[in-house]
């Protein structure tokens, strides 16, 4: 490989991944404080080297064409690797230090965050951690929490949404209640199972009936709006129910319910944050670290 032909601004690259996050060059130019004309320079110059077009002008917003969105992907692996590589260069995760608070869902926050936590304490044991587990969305604008994990993607311009990769809901039963109703082989023998809800059923109902399953409300003998407890009941036994299949992975006392048949539930994930990212060391480094882990 020839390095000769190689010609690379990070400059540029950094004006074209920070544009891409915040959906603007006005709200881009104040996260890197720039001036606007400044940074619209730097986008145009990696345009005119790369020889393809990365935004899509509409108004105010830069809308990133098939082109932007494949570099995007690369250019933020560039960008967090070099963060990584910086830091355990000098030693400087060892001296970040700070309080950062992540809101996540419940069932999130019980079994997926805590590795996540033990792998930051040994990285950067200067940060401490809060952990907001809660199914409502927390107000980043107010810094009701610094960072949240989502399962839909926040209306607020000011914010910054990185889509990680979906997550899906098969349906659960514990090994002991399958044993004794009896495992379906089909999507009509649904219709004489018990079912465990989580917060109102309709729409876990609705869900069911629209993948054919014939599934009354009379069959869910129990619900929580707590996931974790939801999840319990699963495990204890009182019914079938949904779970994402990355923490259903951890437990071996529950199976999957008509794994070739059913259609699980699709649900999208999104890491979110405000400004404070491109300034706060520890928001940072708490950020690439989560979207390194779940994505």
């Amino acid at each position: 490989m020839s390095w000769d032909n190689i010609r690379f601004d990070w400059n540029q690259v950094r004006a074209f991944w920070v544009t891409a996050e915040e959906g603007s060059l006005s709200a881009a130019a104040r996260a890197l404080r720039l001036t606007q004309p400044t940074l619209s320079r730097q986008v145009g110059a990696l345009e005119a080297s790369l020889g393809v077009t990365l935004f899509e002008r509409t108004g105010r917003n830069m809308v990133l064409t098939r082109s932007g969105e494949a570099l995007l992907g690369h250019v933020r692996a560039m960008g967090e690797a070099a963060a990584h590589v910086s830091l355990a260069a000098s030693g400087q995760a060892q001296t970040v230090e700070g309080p950062v608070s992540i809101t996540a869902s419940d069932a999130f926050s019980t079994y997926l965050l805590p590795p996540v936590v033990e792998r930051l304490q040994q990285i950067a044991p200067g940060i401490t951690l809060k952990l907001v587990a809660s199914n409502t969305l927390q107000d980043l604008l107010r810094r009701e929490a610094d960072i949240a994990i989502r399962h839909q993607r926040p209306d607020q311009t000011d914010l910054i949404a990185r889509r990680l990769p979906d997550s899906r809901a098969p349906l659960y039963g514990a090994c002991t209640y399958l044993d004794r109703h009896g495992r379906p082989e089909t999507l009509e023998d649904l219709a004489r199972a018990r079912f465990v809800g989580f917060d109102t059923t309709d729409l876990l109902l609705e869900g069911l009936r629209q993948r054919g399953c014939p599934v009354t409300r009379e069959q869910f003998r129990c619900a929580s709006a707590n996931g974790t407890v939801a999840w319990e009941m699963v495990r204890q036994g009182l019914g079938i129910g949904t779970m994402f299949s990355e923490i259903a992975d951890l437990f071996d006392d529950v199976e999957q319910v008509l794994p070739e048949v059913f259609e699980p539930f699709e649900v999208s994930t999104w890491l979110i944050t405000h400004r404070e990212l491109h300034t706060s060391r520890p928001i940072r480094l708490v950020f690439d670290l989560l979207a390194e882990t779940f994505g």
